[in-house]
Order: C-alpha cells, then structure tokens, then sequence
C-alpha cells in the first residue's frame, strides 16, 4: 500500500468554562487528517470513503469552501487575497468528514506549508450551530517542532451564552504519532473563561481502521450537535442567559498580521 500523509486520529475531547458558572463536559471523538492533494486517491483506495461522493464516510469540497471550487484553490485564493504567500506544498486539513452523509465541524484547522515542508500558515475555521462559518488565518514563522501559540480576537459569534469581547489563545502541534489541539477564549482582562482541547493518537487511515471508528464511535456526528444542544439546555438551567447575536455573512474572514 502506498504510503499516505493522510491518516486518522482516534482521542477524546474536553470541553470546560470557568465563567460566569463553571461547566465540564468530555466526550470521544475522531478527526481525520486529510492531505488535500490526497483526496481523490483516497476516494479510489479506500471502499468505505469517498471525495465529493456519498459513502460510509466521505468528504465533500463545499462542507469547507462553500462552493464547488477545489479545496486547494479555495485555500490558495483565501491567503492571495490575505496578501499571504500561497502554500506550494502541502496543505492538510483536521476534521471529523461526513459519516452517513453528515458532518458538523466546530472547528477545522488547514495547516499550509511551502514547498520545502515548512509550515507557513494556520487557517482555523469556525462554524456555528446557526449555519454560519468563520476563518481565522494566522501566518506562522517559527519552528514547528514542540507547541505553536498563536492568538486572535474573537470576531464570530459561536456559543449564544458568551459575550463577543474576548481573545482566542490556540495552542497546538505539528501533527506526528499524535495531535492535540487547545484553544482558550479569554475576557479582555485576560480571566480565562473557556478551555476546549482534542488529543488525538494517529491510526493508518484505511477500511477496516474506518469500519472499526463505526463501533467506537456510533452516530459521533450527530451526537456532537445533540450534545451541543443538551449543554446548552443546561446551561440556562445553571442561569446562563442568551447574548445578543448579530446576524453576519454566512462566511467571513478575519486576517492576523505578526504584531
């Protein structure tokens, strides 16, 4: 089998707030490494995944681009017009795909590299349970090896209990052997109010590691809106209240340039 940068990762994730009522909820879950330049040798390898196709699981261009437009141009024309160098390597993406034909990403993350495999950009995109959808790119310069720290101001309305004055701190890896993923929201006088991380180990992205996910993780992707829902539930029952949401653009875009 010929080798793939595209792989799975098999982890759990934590969900906690720690104002203005404290919360915690853990769940498992996957996400797969998708190597864009990969996606249609995938689709023709593996029987239990397809590009741009139903199947078991899939992936479809449009889930992330919006439109019919090859993801790799999508992600190309995003950082031209950010004035950013465009990715001559590869560029991955994190996310959980469709299963049975729906997918709901929280956030997925496009790691861009140039063409000797440095990694020049993050872009993290946002989405929303008002089917709304948000992208945060962040150039990067320094080494990938160890923790990448990056920060942005939050510009996209997500959770309906949190106000929208607040700073996103990311902290993550270069995906290898595992990935992790952790993300703080903090108030502009730097009091910590969410901490959300995935930890991931990596598996070889084929059919029976695919058929295998479905009995780790029954129905995950709708389980993770219903999930979303139900701590929502709760959390008006603690006494949260709704904030003031801002219609805005189904798709948006926000730039941030080194201090």
């Amino acid at each position: 089998m010929t080798a793939s940068n595209s792989c799975i990762y098999a982890g759990q994730v934590v969900h906690q707030r720690f104002a203005p009522k404290r919360h915690r909820l853990q769940y498992r879950l996957f996400q797969l490494l998708f190597d864009l330049d990969e996606l249609d040798a995938l689709g023709g390898r593996l029987k239990l995944f397809s590009h741009n196709k139903w199947n078991l699981f899939s992936f479809f261009d449009r889930d992330h681009s919006g439109t019919e437009v090859g993801l790799r141009s999508y992600v190309e024309s995003l950082l031209a017009t950010a004035g950013l160098p465009r990715p001559v390597g590869q560029i991955s993406l994190l996310c959980v795909p469709r299963i049975f034909g729906f997918a709901f990403n929280p956030i997925s993350i496009f790691y861009c590299h140039d063409r000797v495999g440095n990694l020049t950009t993050i872009m993290y995109e946002v989405n929303n349970t008002f089917g709304e959808n948000h992208t945060y790119i962040i150039p990067f310069s320094g080494s990938p090896e160890g923790n990448i720290e990056q920060e942005c101001g939050k510009d996209f309305y997500v959770s309906p209990f949190m106000d929208m004055q607040m700073d996103y701190q990311f902290r993550l890896n270069s995906p290898g052997q595992n990935v992790v993923v952790r993300i703080d929201a903090v108030s502009p006088d730097k009091v910590k109010m969410i901490h959300a991380a995935f930890r991931g180990a990596r598996r070889e992205l084929t059919d029976r590691a695919l058929a295998r996910l479905i009995w780790e993780y029954p129905l995950m992707t709708v389980g993770v809106v219903v999930a979303i829902h139900w701590e929502a539930v709760k959390l008006f029952l603690k006494g949260l209240r709704l904030r003031r949401r801002e219609p805005v653009g189904r798709r948006g875009v926000s730039v941030v340039r080194a201090a």
